[in-house]
């Protein structure tokens, strides 16, 4: 799921503010850290050599040995002799001594040169380290300054982009809104003009049906025939009785006004490749069938299929314009009512019987005598197939079966399933067909990522609403009740 701008923007903010906090804590912890300058020794004083020279002249003191004569020169001698040993062990003593203080002297010279250099060195070298870690210190306080004005160079740069992004999208927006406005100028008068081309050509074909029917009519005045008189069929259509023949007229009589039905289904119900192509699949349910019987066949789209499959069958419709349009086509189709044609056929004597959007046309009674003499008719095995708007669906019922005034009565999956099986057929099935499209149903809603518990409990709440309105609303447009006996 992409993140939101202003969620990467705040994200991006908490990304900088803890990196400065780790940077500033970093960089406190390093000036802490750093070495102060040692306090370095002084050098010791030099060898002290002042009583030095002193010695180099003193050391020798033995004299030279008496040489006077006489008694004091003898007594002398005598006494040197006894003394000079003790004196010459002196003497070499005090050169040895002597010479070792020089050659001390000299190291010691040596060892206070080399420690006063060494210690001026190191001195040297601390305070460099001390200037280098100072220098670095300034150097990372400097550079987030450095950074920052780099930051801001871009962020100008941004926004100058930004700025002409803008400006392209404003000119982009206008130009947008002016194609935008043109294109609903454009839609509108291609709708109007479609419009206009649905009712002209509703208005054609109207027309071209008025005309095929003044010019039969004609046709059979000029040959002494009359209009066929199945005013008594459409009043049983309505109530059954011949007695009510013609208290309730059928909204398209048979006579000059039967094509406007032709034309109502063109419009409303669809073309003829369309019919054919739903119907195709009861085709099979009359596969190896013989003598079937369309009720109500209308333009014969049901015999085409049947016919293109190599089974027999003969079509019926009130209807004489419809009737005519199948009979152009090389269709075998009588124009009566169905009761009134079944009572004529012997027993057993259907392969089948298909209605298709006929029964919701008939009055109860009607009806029932309807499913009484199918159920007689047909031979045993033989398939029966009622197929009509499905009114348990609210889409179908408002939208469709109140817009034919020819409809008499809506009928419930299960209430027309209870009629067939209460007329002697032992298996009748519900089949429901066509289905509301998916885009055309109540769409549940989404929860956003970020939705609370009590948000997600509205949204659950109202999508299961949802599929419940769905399953009253927008199901299926029809349904067929398939049966035998």
């Amino acid at each position: 799921m992409h993140e939101r701008l202003e969620d990467t923007l705040r994200r991006l903010k908490e990304e900088r503010d803890e990196a400065d906090r780790r940077y500033n804590e970093a960089l406190t912890a390093l000036d802490r850290a750093l070495v102060r300058a040692p306090a370095v020794p002084q050098p010791p004083p030099p060898y002290d050599e002042h009583q030095l020279p002193a010695l180099n002249q003193s050391w020798n003191v033995l004299s030279q040995p008496p040489g006077a004569a006489g008694l004091r020169g003898r007594f002398r001698r005598a006494v040197w002799a006894i003394v000079a040993p003790s004196l010459q062990r002196q003497v070499t003593f005090n050169s040895q001594l002597v010479d070792r203080l020089n050659r001390n002297a000299a190291a010691h010279r040596d060892a206070q040169r080399a420690v006063e250099t060494t210690i001026a060195a190191l001195r040297e070298q601390t305070d460099a380290v001390v200037h280098f870690q100072a220098l670095l210190i300034r150097y990372l306080q400097q550079i987030t300054a450095y950074v920052d004005t780099k930051d801001r160079d871009t962020g100008g740069q941004a926004l100058v982009i930004n700025a002409a992004v803008n400006g392209v999208a404003d000119d982009l927006a206008k130009r947008w809104e002016s194609m935008a406005a043109r294109e609903q100028r454009y839609d509108a008068r291609v709708t109007a003009v479609a419009a206009a081309h649905d009712e002209l050509r509703t208005a054609i074909g109207i027309a071209q049906q008025a005309a095929l029917t003044t010019k039969r009519e004609l046709e059979r005045i000029v040959a002494g025939e009359g209009a066929p008189d199945v005013a008594a069929a459409r009043g049983a259509a309505r109530g059954f009785s011949p007695a009510n023949a013609h208290a309730d007229e059928s909204a398209f009589a048979p006579s000059l006004d039967a094509y406007k039905y032709v034309g109502f289904e063109d419009q409303f119900r669809g073309a003829q490749e369309t019919i054919r192509a739903r119907l195709e699949s009861y085709v099979p349910y009359f596969a190896g069938a013989s003598g079937v019987l369309d009720a109500g066949c209308g333009r014969g789209e049901f015999l085409d299929l049947l016919k293109a499959r190599g089974i027999s069958a003969r079509g019926l419709d009130l209807n004489h314009e419809m009737v005519e349009v199948c009979r152009a086509r090389g269709l075998d189709v009588t124009e009566a009512d169905v009761v009134s044609y079944l009572s004529g056929l012997p027993d057993a004597s259907l392969g089948g019987l298909f209605a298709a959007q006929v029964v919701e046309h008939l009055q109860p009674a009607y009806l029932l005598r309807f499913l009484e003499l199918a159920r007689h008719k047909l031979r045993p095995g033989a398939r029966l197939v009622l197929e009509t708007l499905n009114p348990a669906c609210w889409v179908a019922f408002f939208d469709s079966f109140i817009r034919d005034i020819t409809h008499v009565w809506p009928l419930h999956p299960d209430t027309l399933r209870y009629l067939v099986l209460a007329s002697g057929f032992t298996h009748a099935e519900i089949e429901y067909r066509s289905p509301v499209a998916t885009e055309d149903r109540l769409q549940p809603a989404a929860a956003p990522a970020d939705a609370g518990a009590a948000l997600a409990d509205l949204i659950e709440t109202f999508n299961a609403n949802v599929d419940r309105l769905n399953q009253r609303m927008f199901t299926y447009l029809d349904y067929a009740v398939v049966a035998s006996h």
